[in-house]
C-alpha cells in the first residue's frame, strides 16, 4: 500500500471520531459562527486553501525549556484555528505545566490572533499574549503541510519581560499529527529553542 493511500486511510479513521465535533456555538448570532470543522458553517475562503490542513482543534503535550528557566518543564496545549468564511482564520492557544506524572500543576501561556494569508503567498501572523507580548510574524507555507514564521516586530508593555524575535514552524507530520517548534530571544539570550509539542486533531 502506498503511503498516500496509508494516509487517506489514517484521516479516515481519525474522522469517525472529529468529524462530528466543532467549537461551542451561539445559535442566536446574526452573523456566521466561528467553525473549526470544515464539514460545517461557511465555506474556508479561497484565500485560506495554503492553511486548510490548519483548521480544527487539536491537543498534546510538549517541552519547555530556556537558560533563564529551571527547566526543562512538561506542558499540555490547546490550539484552535478556526474561521468564518472571511480571508483569515482565528488562532487560540491554551497551555498548562504538567508534572511528572502527568497532572496539571497550574495554567501556563496563552495567545490569540489571526493568521492572515496574503495575495502573494506569504502569511502574516499576529499574536497576543496574556504575558503583555504582541508580536507579528511574517512566513510562508513550506511544501503542502508546514508554515514557517519569524517574527517582524515585537512590542511590550511596560511589565513584559523582554522579547526581541521569535520563530515558529508548524507542520502536518506523516500521521496526521500537528508538531510545533518555536525558538524565541528574549531576556538577554540570543534565538534558540523555547518550545516544542506534538498535538493531535480532536475536531474537525
Amino acid at each position: 500500500m502506498s503511503s498516500g493511500d496509508e494516509a487517506i486511510q489514517a484521516a479516515e479513521k481519525r474522522a469517525e471520531t472529529t468529524r462530528l465535533r466543532n467549537v461551542p456555538q451561539f445559535d442566536d448570532l446574526p452573523i456566521p459562527a466561528d467553525t473549526a470543522n470544515l464539514r460545517e458553517g461557511p465555506n474556508l475562503n479561497d484565500a485560506c486553501l495554503a492553511l486548510l490542513p490548519l483548521v480544527g482543534v487539536w491537543r498534546g503535550e510538549g517541552e519547555i525549556d530556556y537558560p533563564t528557566i529551571e527547566g526543562p518543564y512538561r506542558f499540555a496545549m490547546q490550539l484552535t484555528i478556526s474561521h468564518d468564511g472571511r480571508p483569515f482564520l482565528i488562532h487560540e492557544a491554551r497551555s498548562w505545566l504538567l508534572d511528572e506524572d502527568g497532572n496539571v500543576i497550574r495554567p501556563a501561556a496563552r495567545e490569540s490572533g489571526f493568521w492572515r494569508p496574503q495575495a502573494d503567498d506569504t502569511i502574516e501572523l499576529l499574536l497576543a499574549h496574556n504575558t503583555g507580548i504582541l508580536e507579528l510574524f511574517y512566513g510562508a507555507t513550506r511544501g503542502q503541510a508546514s508554515w514557517e514564521l519569524g517574527t517582524d516586530a515585537v512590542v511590550r508593555s511596560s511589565t513584559a519581560k523582554e522579547v526581541t524575535g521569535a520563530q515558529r514552524l508548524y507542520g502536518i507530520v506523516n500521521n496526521g499529527d500537528l508538531g510545533y517548534v518555536e525558538e524565541r530571544a528574549m531576556v538577554g539570550q540570543p534565538m534558540q529553542p523555547h518550545a516544542s509539542a506534538l498535538l493531535k486533531r480532536v475536531v474537525g
